[in-house]
């Protein structure tokens, strides 16, 4: 497991990450983004304090099948005790191929309780859980940071020493302080700068929405790999485009509509199926509704039916009476692409 998982950031081509996305990135689209070609995958964050505890939500979170592999289970705390108790609790029960550190989450619930980017505060304490995660575990432990928590800390390069120094195998850049949260343009020259000053291997991440900017974060930085994150919501095959632009092909056809419904389908039938409350499992994958149908003629009526389905048949009957109003329109009025 861990081999395979190192190995990719050894070859020749540049490793695609799927981000850990709280709400986004369950076991059904990580699965559907390695079908179009993510070679790694992250679970959502998890809380360590949740995982000591035993809550049973937070332990449904770090479910994976084996064809997800590689995969990382991430976890985010400020109490490097709870931390390396959840460190050994992932790897001995549900043995990921690697242990992912959140120092990155700019969410307020998150961040008040110091956990996430939070920590960024405090360098002292960013060594002190990873070194306690690193004790506890076998397993490559790796983190995720952004650039600081405001511009008075923003410095990648002193927080990125602070992580390898402590023990990190691998580190992923997105390089926006927390103050920004999602805001602006990510400073790509910090992942640049962060490669060149570290010895492991450093993953960007931020605003890479298309396969052309896959190619373009690499050749400008160097990374060692690309972490899509945003970019994914209704794209999986993102992947699929930055893996042609990295390599310098043709970029494959977007998916027409059709194909795009199925694409969507599929993934709602892996929600269900995976969730085990079918009404739930639909009200939770409305967002995924709404971002498949971005772009569409009528888009925003499509999407206030959607965002009202409680089943999977109301949402493919929905789907399909787009369709085949679709079919019946001349040609040159379908589907224009989903801004990203």
């Amino acid at each position: 497991m861990t081999s395979s998982f190192l190995q990719l950031l050894r070859g020749e081509s540049t490793p695609l990450y799927l981000a850990p996305q709280a709400g986004v990135s369950e076991s059904p689209f990580r699965r559907l983004c390695r079908e179009f070609g993510a070679d790694v995958v992250v679970t959502e964050f998890v809380s360590a304090e949740g995982i000591v505890r035993g809550n049973q939500r937070t332990l449904d979170y770090l479910r994976f099948d084996d064809e997800e592999r590689p995969i990382g289970i991430q976890i985010f705390g400020a109490d490097p005790a709870a931390m390396s108790e959840a460190a050994a609790f992932v790897t001995d029960t549900f043995a990921p191929d690697f242990v992912d550190i959140n120092f990155g989450c700019p969410v307020k619930k998150v961040v008040k309780r110091n956990g996430g980017s939070g920590c960024l505060r405090d360098l002292d304490l960013v060594g002190r859980i990873i070194r306690a995660c690193v004790r506890a575990t076998s397993l490559p432990v790796t983190a995720k940071i952004r650039s600081g928590f405001d511009e008075a800390t923003r410095d990648p390069v002193a927080i990125g020493l602070r992580c390898q120094e402590a023990g990190a195998t691998v580190l992923t850049l997105h390089p926006r302080t927390r103050a920004d949260m999602y805001s602006g343009n990510a400073r790509w020259d910090e992942i640049a700068a962060v490669k060149e000053a570290l010895d492991i291997p450093v993953i960007g991440n931020g605003d890479v929405r298309s396969g052309g900017d896959a190619r373009r974060m690499r050749d400008e930085t160097g990374c060692d790999g690309i972490m899509i994150a945003r970019g994914s919501h209704g794209d999986p095959w993102i992947f699929k485009e930055a893996r042609a632009a990295l390599a310098g092909e043709p970029l494959p056809d977007s998916p027409s509509v059709e194909e795009r419904f199925q694409i969507c389908i599929q993934h709602a039938r892996n929600a269900v199926a995976f969730e085990h409350d079918p009404q739930k499992a639909m009200r939770e994958f409305r967002k995924h509704l709404g971002w498949y149908t971005k772009g569409l003629p009528g888009g925003k009526h499509l999407r206030q039916e959607l965002f009202q389905v409680t089943s999977l048949h109301e949402a493919e009957a929905i789907l399909e009476g787009y369709l085949e109003q679709h079919r019946s329109e001349p040609e040159g009025s379908e589907f224009v692409g989903a801004p990203r």
